[in-house]
């Protein structure tokens, strides 16, 4: 293949990952040396009780393109993954796990999606192995909820691997976000985007970091807080069905006294029930509102998504 002069910034989140990190740089650089291209690999470390650092720093030694920004503690994916985005320096980048699931031999089709002029290629999965049959089942649910309610569409049965312009990564970093939905952000961004299906693998060793029960509940609470309004908006709905209801009851109560003569309707259970349900949706609205009024906290902190303690070879 003939040389290519573009600069590739391959962004690998990782923490407790010291099995996957060989197996990873070893498919990855085979597929870089395809493309003849001048690349970058950038590990993003959250402070690891294992061994993974030392792998990576032992790996800097024999490819220098390789790099690494240690953070003083853990942020988590979502800063790690965002710090890369800030740190790299290629004509476009590459966000993807060091696990395997994703395979980096797709990054050569991203590439040739790229240069014919989209500006982000998003890999979408077509099936997911390894994967529990509730946790694919919360993920198709939540995306179809995200989209219908959100105020930009977000392509569904996707995750942070994808491929991203040097005009993308440069408005990514306009934005200063306490909570860096990557999927969304991206997706507000906008520009020309398409997409590759693939078939995600099953974990290449180790033991995930991801929650497998609450993770992507997580993920879809946030992309809906973080990229709509409309929750809060229903709460007010909600709340003025059931205010026009109890305004109705109460009519029909006077009515009952004043013109019919009759015996108010009995009905002590069914008023217990009643004042149950508005506790609840009470109690619920409440908790909406509390996650925005939360997320306009943490906002105007303006605290930084990381700290970085170290750097090698960048």
């Amino acid at each position: 293949m003939s040389q290519n002069t573009e600069l590739i910034s391959i962004i690998v989140p990782v923490y407790r990952e010291e099995t996957n990190i060989r197996p990873f740089l070893q498919r990855t650089e085979q597929v870089m040396e395809k493309l003849n291209c001048p690349y970058e690999i950038i590990f993003c470390l959250d402070p690891s009780p294992d061994n993974t650092e030392q792998v990576i720093l032992d790996e800097i030694k024999r490819n220098e393109n390789i790099r690494l920004i240690r953070f003083s503690r853990r942020f988590g994916q979502p800063a790690a993954t965002l710090a890369g985005i800030h740190y790299c320096k290629g004509d476009a980048c590459v966000v993807i796990d060091v696990d395997l699931q994703d395979q980096p031999e797709l990054i050569e089709q991203m590439i040739e999606k790229w240069q014919e002029g989209y500006k982000v290629v998003y890999a979408k999965r077509s099936s997911r192995k390894g994967e529990t049959f509730f946790k694919r089942w919360i993920s198709h649910f939540g995306y179809r909820v995200i989209n219908k309610i959100s105020d930009v569409s977000i392509p569904s049965d996707t995750g942070d691997f994808r491929l991203m312009d040097r005009i993308v990564i440069d408005e990514l970093k306009k934005l200063h976000e306490s909570h860096g939905f990557l999927r969304g952000m991206v997706a507000f961004v906008g520009f020309k985007q398409t997409a590759i299906e693939y078939e995600r693998d099953e974990r290449a060793s180790g033991i995930s970091n991801y929650n497998r029960y609450l993770g992507s509940l997580k993920i879809a609470f946030n992309g809906i807080v973080g990229f709509s309004i409309k929750p809060l908006q229903l709460a007010t709905l909600i709340g003025a069905i059931i205010a026009f209801g109890a305004f109705i009851l109460g009519f029909w109560i006077l009515i009952e006294k004043f013109i019919l003569n009759v015996e108010l309707t009995p009905g002590l259970t069914w008023t217990i029930v009643l004042i149950t349900f508005l506790s609840g949706v009470q109690l619920l609205s409440l908790g909406i509102m509390g996650e925005y009024v939360g997320r306009i906290y943490e906002e105007v902190k303006q605290r930084p998504l990381y700290i970085v303690e170290e750097t090698e070879n960048l």
